[in-house]
């Protein structure tokens, strides 16, 4: 992984290893590479391999869904200095309650004595990291999010909407290898029953908002407020895709 090139895919040069670079490094990934599943719907296996996810990402300029994002996000946290391990969470859904181990990959970060958790991965979640401190609300530009104790020294986020506390996800503290999730990341792929089969989406976190492009609309949301466009035509996809993300068809 060439440490330089990845920095300047997110519109970063050099930058330390502490609290303010890695909350500018995470907030900067959110707004320069997107959350997408294309490859599943194109056909093209996704292999939990750091390489591929690097040329995906960082040359040709792509982007992916969590254990490509964080796991390239992991190597390159690394290779600045950060003392990092990649963590199983299950995601949480209102039909089924919490998913299976490795349904999500998500990052804790340790700085000196404080850790945090760290996603780029997960689509519409937090701009920046949260403090791992349970029981206390923290405030960020895309919600107010809480971490509370789980079952077996695992944690949960919260995301406080509307005073309603949302669960997001349960993760736990253990450290586990990339090659843990493939089991997971294939059936995420190739499962009828996995949401990721289900339809194409690609996601991206803006300076006012965020826009998403689905197979049948493109919404945009800015200051607040939201546009939506129905996509009524797989030409209409593949040029909001181009304009909006940057990415070709089948790139």
């Amino acid at each position: 992984m060439n440490t330089t090139n990845y920095l300047k895919r997110i519109g970063l040069n050099g930058v330390a290893a502490d609290h303010e670079s890695l909350a500018l490094i995470h907030r900067q990934h959110l707004l320069h590479v997107p959350f997408e599943n294309l490859d599943i719907h194109w056909n093209r296996p996704i292999l939990l391999d750091v390489e591929k996810f690097y040329d995906k990402i960082v040359t040709r300029k792509r982007g992916g869904f969590c254990y490509e994002l964080n796991g390239a996000f992991n190597v390159l946290l690394r290779s600045i200095g950060f003392q990092t391990r990649l963590v199983s969470a299950r995601v949480f859904g209102a039909e089924r309650g919490f998913g299976p181990e490795f349904d999500h990959a998500a990052i804790i970060v340790t700085i000196g004595e404080m850790e945090y958790l760290a996603d780029v991965g997960f689509g519409d979640f937090t701009a920046e990291p949260l403090r791992i401190v349970p029981d206390i609300e923290q405030r960020d530009r895309e919600g107010i999010f809480v971490l509370r104790r789980g079952d077996a020294g695992t944690l949960m986020v919260e995301n406080l909407i509307d005073g309603a506390s949302v669960p997001e996800y349960s993760f736990s503290l253990l450290g586990r290898d990339l090659m843990e999730f493939n089991e997971m990341c294939d059936f995420q792929q190739y499962s009828p029953e996995s949401h990721f089969t289900q339809g194409k989406v690609c996601s991206i976190m803006t300076d006012t908002g965020r826009k998403t492009l689905t197979d049948s609309r493109f919404i945009v949301t800015s200051h607040g407020e939201r546009s939506v466009t129905e996509v009524n035509s797989a030409d209409l996809f593949d040029r909001l895709l181009n304009d909006e993300f940057g990415i070709k068809p089948l790139q």
